[in-house]
């Protein structure tokens, strides 16, 4: 898929700690990819596709990968963390522009933290203790964020844990399955079933944007890159790898949830995964599934808190926020404020409760930023620099412009409303940010050079 093109050393920064190996970024990406979204939109997606789950799961893997490919060659030639945004100001040169797609990315990324915390007060927590769902979310999150604010390492090592586990549970749901096939039982000839209601490349291509959700995640590692040690080549590799792992486990898992029950009996689940194990008949407890669920919730907010504070850190960095939310502590070299802000307003957005418009939401703000930045790989083209980087072929960022409108064109109304509520918020603030910069800079020729903020 790639050549490359050698120039010299990549920059350096010595700002953020680089402790991330090629094994750490692989897990955090699979992680993060692995989340909550199969164990709890596999019910979903059987209504829209019938018993065919492993069709859209497909589709939208291959989806991920065009953008995916984009990614590896704009990280690798620019390596600094704050991701698209930083790309966006690279490719368009507007302070407007890259705002609104880190903003977006950032509104995807604490959007997706706070459903993500509903779900892990949901139904699986409540099979050990009944307790409201917003206060366990917010409590949630603000463990997470302690976690965050220790320091880089200590998250993705809880991460590397918390991954294993996740997988498990995803491993369960197919060996479970084998079992009973193997003594005859579940229904072989409901994977090539589609949805009756409607035709087969319709509710396919309906069930890629759902299904869609269950790969986002892979773009949180460009935020993460200052801290990688060897980006050029860990980054492509570690992105590629969990991409086809996950896709493999997920084509598995649909296989698996289709053979054990029909596709109205999954759709009805709101633990769907737990009502294949139960179908099974092996003796998996309940509540030891629940918790791995659990714990595939927590470890996906816990890497896209990081993903979040990580980007406010580098739109800072940038200009492109306030400086403060720049600062990092001394020791352990974590931006403090930025994860503080970022806990902030994902505890605020659980007040939404409403798991799938929040899930949805995500999707259509992720899919403007894959926009920009398949756009600016062909834009930057011309832009060469002094270090060795990643080079994707030039029609897959082509490739990936036309499935992001794909996808656009499928989002409803109302995901569409609550998307651009929110990118009008990132108007405003962007604004008041501007007349901040431009009243301090009238300031500054009469009281004299600023001193430098603090870290």
């Amino acid at each position: 898929m790639a050549t490359s093109e050698t120039f010299g050393a990549p920059p350096q920064s010595d700002r953020l700690k680089r402790s991330i190996t090629t094994p750490l970024l692989f897990f955090f990406i699979l992680g993060d990819v692995l989340g909550a979204g199969i164990y709890a939109l596999m019910g979903v997606l059987a209504g829209e596709v019938g018993g065919m789950l492993w069709a859209p799961l497909v589709v939208a893997l291959l989806l991920a990968l065009l953008t995916a490919g984009s990614y590896a060659e704009l990280v690798t030639k620019y390596p600094r963390a704050g991701g698209a945004a930083v790309f966006a100001q690279r490719a368009f040169g507007r302070p407007l522009v890259s705002f609104l797609v880190g903003f977006s990315m950032l509104a995807a990324g604490v959007t997706s933290a706070a459903g993500l915390a509903l779900a892990f007060a949901g139904e699986y927590f409540q099979t050990f203790i009944a307790l409201p769902a917003v206060p366990v979310a917010i409590v949630f999150l603000l463990v997470i964020g302690a976690l965050n604010m220790r320091g880089i390492r200590e998250s993705l090592a809880a991460n590397v844990v918390m991954t294993v586990i996740e997988v498990s549970g995803l491993v369960v749901v197919v060996v479970v399955v084998a079992v009973l096939v193997g003594s005859g039982g579940g229904e072989l000839s409901r994977v090539v079933s589609p949805n009756p209601d409607a035709g087969v490349a319709t509710a396919v291509l309906g069930g890629a944007i759902i299904a869609y959700y269950s790969f986002v995640g892979f773009e949180t590692s460009a935020n993460v890159i200052e801290e990688v040690r060897e980006p050029r080549k860990s980054y492509p590799v570690a992105l590629f790898g969990a991409l086809i792992v996950a896709g493999a486990v997920y084509v598995l898992v649909g296989l698996a949830s289709s053979i054990a029950l029909p596709p109205e009996r999954l759709a009805e689940s709101s633990g769907p995964l737990l009502a294949v194990v139960e179908a099974s008949g092996v003796a998996v407890p309940s509540w030891l599934f629940s918790l791995i669920a659990l714990i595939a919730v927590a470890n996906g907010a816990l890497l896209t808190m990081i993903m979040a504070s990580r980007l406010a850190y580098g739109m800072a960095d940038q200009g492109l926020l306030p400086s403060v939310l720049s600062r990092v502590l001394p020791n352990r070299r974590t931006p403090w404020v930025a994860i503080l802000a970022t806990t902030a307003v994902a505890c605020l957005l659980t007040l939404a409760g409403d798991l799938q418009l929040l899930a949805e939401t995500v999707v259509l703000l992720l899919l403007f930023v894959f926009l920009s930045t398949n756009i600016a790989v062909l834009v930057l083209r011309r832009d060469r620099v002094a270090h060795e980087h990643f080079r994707v072929w030039t029609a897959i960022p082509v490739l990936g412009i036309g499935s992001c409108v794909l996808l656009l064109s499928q989002q409803s109304a109302t995901v569409w409303l609550f998307g651009a509520a929110l990118l009008a918020v990132g108007v405003v603030l962007h604004l008041v940010a501007t007349v901040a910069r431009r009243r301090v800079s009238r300031r500054r020729p009469e009281r004299g050079p600023a001193s430098p903020a603090p870290r």
